[in-house]
């Protein structure tokens, strides 16, 4: 058997009909760069996530930077993220010109340890990214109150965690804005780069707006200088085309989660993840803590199995950040699940006979 990591062809042979429409409209009215498909998509995501205002990006990455610049986030500022994610978290940062400060993750939910937040904040601190990494949101109600006490910006970095709740409210909501990637192995994936901002405050949104759009919401009416990051109609359509099946595919997610727990449980030297009490988790990724990952990787290859890390260095023990002089010891936690974390394959249309012979095999691996 063979279990690819991602399956983007079998999602796009369920929806096969209705993403050929949408490429095929586009082409026809060559609506490409802007125009009705784009104002479409960003009423949509705003209609189903429950959102005043969504502003479509280029990409992800983009959208966090836009974000921050809009915020008057820049030069001697210090801006405070998560030791293990993705660089965007930390690359848009210093694209600012401001500074990025790590915080070490939570050893039972790997996303930002909200009990280490308050002794990295600085009189230059200008704001918090809290990352909702793999499908599950941080510790929002202790990282807000620590932002209120301190006078910061919330951002959210929502890259895998689309429909993501934490005590009722979405990912994205909590904060002054949100930061979505529809890179496509997403929860909901464009066929190209695609990213948005979410946010329920109208004058930030505006600026975002603007920015975005060489820092014009009307052509040739430039109110500042601003960069290019627009949507164009091709992936807008697509992902107007996903949008109706996407609350149905997070369900299917959620229960393929339980059914690795169920066949994953009984194996001592696998730590399976947790989910935070109060959470929604979309389980963007499903990520184990194993010893010999490298052998179990091989192994699971030979099998047929494709498998991941998210992420195998840590951001502050990255080259591109020696210059900050961080140690390893400084962020125990992360720089010890770097060498453990690995991510199995969990998608909506994988099978319980795909994860049943996936568990076995790990099981196998370590009985022998």
């Amino acid at each position: 058997m063979h279990i690819p990591f991602v399956d983007l062809r079998m999602q796009y042979e369920g929806i096969k009909k209705e993403i050929d429409g949408a490429i095929k409209n586009v082409i026809e009215e060559t609506a490409f760069i802007g125009g009705k498909y784009v104002n479409q998509f960003e009423a949509n995501f705003a209609s189903i996530y429950g959102v005043t205002h969504v502003i479509s990006c280029a990409n992800g990455t983009d959208s966090l930077y836009i974000i921050m610049k809009m915020l008057g986030i820049g030069a001697g500022d210090e801006v405070i993220t998560v030791a293990n994610s993705w660089i965007s978290s930390s690359e848009t940062i210093t694209q600012t010109g401001a500074t990025p400060v790590f915080v070490d993750i939570d050893p039972l939910y790997y996303s930002m340890d909200g009990s280490k937040l308050a002794s990295a904040i600085t009189p230059r601190t200008k704001a918090v990214i809290a990352v909702h990494l793999q499908g599950q949101m941080c510790d929002m109600e202790n990282i807000e109150a620590i932002c209120r006490e301190h006078d910061l910006h919330l951002i959210e970095d929502c890259a895998q965690s689309h429909f993501s709740e934490y005590k009722g409210t979405r990912a994205g909501l909590r904060g002054i804005a949100g930061s979505f990637s529809f890179y496509p192995g997403k929860n909901l994936g464009a066929y190209g780069d695609a990213g948005c901002i979410v946010s329920n405050n109208s004058e930030l949104a505006e600026k975002c707006k603007m920015y975005a759009r060489h820092g014009a919401l009307k052509k040739h009416q430039h109110q500042m200088e601003g960069i290019n990051s627009r949507m164009d109609g091709l992936q807008a359509a697509i992902l107007s085309a996903k949008l109706p099946y996407i609350l149905r595919w997070t369900e299917s997610r959620i229960q393929n989660a339980g059914l690795y727990h169920q066949y994953l449980q009984n194996i001592p030297k696998v730590i399976l993840p947790a989910t935070r009490p109060g959470t929604k988790h979309t389980w963007h990724l499903y990520v184990i803590r194993v010893k010999n990952r490298t052998a179990l990787m091989e192994f699971l290859h030979e099998k047929g199995i494709e498998t991941a890390i998210h992420y195998p260095t840590t951001l502050p023990n990255l080259p591109a950040y020696h210059y900050l002089n961080y140690k390893a010891s400084d962020f125990p936690v992360a720089s010890k699940f770097q060498d453990e974390i690995l991510s199995l394959p969990i998608y909506p249309e994988l099978t319980e006979e795909m994860i049943a012979y996936i568990a076995n095999a790990i099981g196998s691996f370590y009985a022998s």
